[in-house]
């Protein structure tokens, strides 16, 4: 009996070495545990979760007879699987708010479904899993199918995630699963040629304004502060223009209000944008998301809905205009950009929310089996915004440091200067002033004329910011409000400063 549908004209796609390891070893799993075994898989975005776990359907129908339920989370994932089921000749089903009876018996081999919707159905009677020999969880940390566990007990659960740790800190995935397989790490796809490669470029954000809420995560609303106003926006433009200008890049921020100042900042610098949220129509989006893949240097500025269910492989630049403490969404965002092309193998990464700092570079290796174990040490090790901020140090990239040849050394120790001070019963606000007069002299003597220490002195914004967040760290308790006066009033007095001494350099004023 053909189990599959149209074998005969489809087959599925080519399995990778690596993709046909996995499902190996996972066969290998449930032959030894024919029954109520719950087994979790590891596989970086981009690796091709949903072509394996298609592959295994395919495959478990034939050997058993019995069929598969296959749970997403998002409405655009269950067009997609089921799209990718057909590709492999599997007769399947979309369970959604449309179905409203389903004959039993009936020819699916595989149906696909949404947690929720499928939920309503198996409460209305609609829907019976006794037939259902296996269970797949797609995007398995987000940890919502729980609920269903009562109607499914005789079957296999296989679920398959990018990162197994619980979005949920209160649920622990080993609870709910016997053991983890961890896939191809993302240095060794890289190293294979299934993922790119990618480029990251830190700039240090103060965030210790930022508030944590019941979810672990960084509230919207301390995070729009933050990020919508005209500083951060100024940086984010700047960074753009350094690091991406004329690549096709997605912004990702923490909020609407953030994402549609950030629409407005580009479109008001003449660059092509459009800004999209989960309040734009399903046509609004098609579109929207239609010009970005047909526009070479378009810029995408988005919340969280372009995180899970999207795939643009021309994407050539991700920017983190936000900070997050969800390993999960820091993968996920990333991983946008990881797609190969024949003519891009290579990506670049903006970070605006000390995330690398937090989780490190994206192709670092990560202890899985550890954080699957113990979920709860990884989350305690993670680094506060306030270590973060202390452990940073500012290094004045290579094009900057070049126009500033002509002075031997440019460095100034903030907080060691401060605790000098300190010992010698001086003000630390003299810190400020040695600091200020350091910076005066480096424009001055690397310039010919008033205006291009001017221009020098626009080049060390990063650093006054930085070396003012160090003088204010080591007075422990300070505002946001007043550690932007700080900066704002240094930046004034270093250019007052550099045009009342020009005259000692000889410099003149105008050339």
């Amino acid at each position: 009996m053909d189990t599959t549908g149209n074998a005969d004209t489809k087959t599925g796609k080519r399995l990778y070495d690596y993709q046909q390891r996995a499902i190996d070893d996972i066969f290998k799993r449930l032959e030894n545990h024919p029954t109520r075994y719950n087994l979790l898989y590891q596989l970086p975005t981009g690796g091709g979760k949903t072509v394996i776990f298609s592959e295994i359907a395919k495959r478990y129908i034939q050997l058993t007879g019995k069929k598969v339920l296959i749970l997403t989370h998002r409405i655009e994932l269950c067009s997609q699987t089921s799209q990718m089921l057909d590709e492999f000749g599997i007769s399947n089903k979309i369970i959604n708010s449309a179905v409203k009876e389903l004959p039993v018996p009936n020819d699916y081999l595989c149906f696909v479904a949404m947690v929720e919707t499928l939920n309503n159905r198996l409460r209305d009677k609609i829907l019976d899993l006794d037939n259902i020999g296996l269970l797949i969880i797609d995007e398995a940390h987000y940890n919502s199918f729980g609920k269903l566990l009562r109607f499914y007990e005789k079957g296999v659960l296989l679920g398959v995630t990018a990162t197994p740790l619980s979005s949920n800190i209160n649920i622990r995935m080993k609870d709910t699963y016997d053991e983890l397989i961890v896939g191809e790490s993302i240095s060794k796809l890289i190293e294979l040629g299934y993922l790119a490669r990618a480029t990251t470029w830190h700039y240090q954000v103060g965030l210790t304004s930022l508030k944590v809420g019941i979810n672990g995560d960084y509230t919207v609303s301390s995070s729009e502060r933050l990020y919508n106003n005209i500083a951060m926006q100024d940086k984010l433009l700047s960074a753009y223009r350094e690091k991406s200008l004329g690549k096709k890049t997605l912004i990702f921020n923490n909020g609407i209000a953030t994402s549609q100042y950030v629409y407005a900042t580009f479109q008001e610098a003449g660059l092509n944008i459009r800004h999209l949220d989960h309040k734009h129509s399903p046509k609004e989006r098609r579109d929207i998301l239609d010009w970005f893949r047909d526009t070479p240097d378009a810029i995408l500025t988005s919340v969280s809905i372009l995180t899970t269910g999207f795939d643009e492989p021309t994407v050539e630049s991700i920017i983190l205009n936000r900070a997050t403490r969800s390993l999960t969404l820091y993968f996920q965002m990333i991983g946008r950009g990881s797609r190969v092309l024949p003519n891009k193998k290579e990506f670049s990464i903006i970070d605006l929310g000390n995330n690398m700092n937090r989780f490190g570079l994206w192709d670092n290796p990560i202890d899985w089996q550890h954080i699957f174990a113990a979920p709860e040490s990884y989350l305690n090790s993670i680094m506060s915004d306030e270590e973060i901020e202390r452990n940073y140090r500012y290094t004045m990239p290579d094009e900057v440091r070049s126009r500033f040849s002509k002075s031997e050394t440019i460095d100034f120790d903030v907080t060691e200067a401060y605790y000098e001070a300190i010992d010698s019963l001086k003000r630390p606000k003299e810190v400020v002033e040695q600091s200020l007069q350091q910076h005066i002299r480096i424009c001055l003597e690397n310039s010919l004329d008033t205006l291009e220490a001017l221009e020098l002195a626009d080049l060390l914004k990063e650093e006054i910011q930085f070396r003012i967040r160090s003088y204010t760290n080591c007075l422990r308790k300070t505002s946001e409000s007043y550690v932007k006066w700080l900066q704002d009033d240094y930046t004034r007095r270093l250019k007052f400063g550099l045009i009342r001494r020009s005259s000692d350099y000889n410099l003149p004023e105008n050339e």
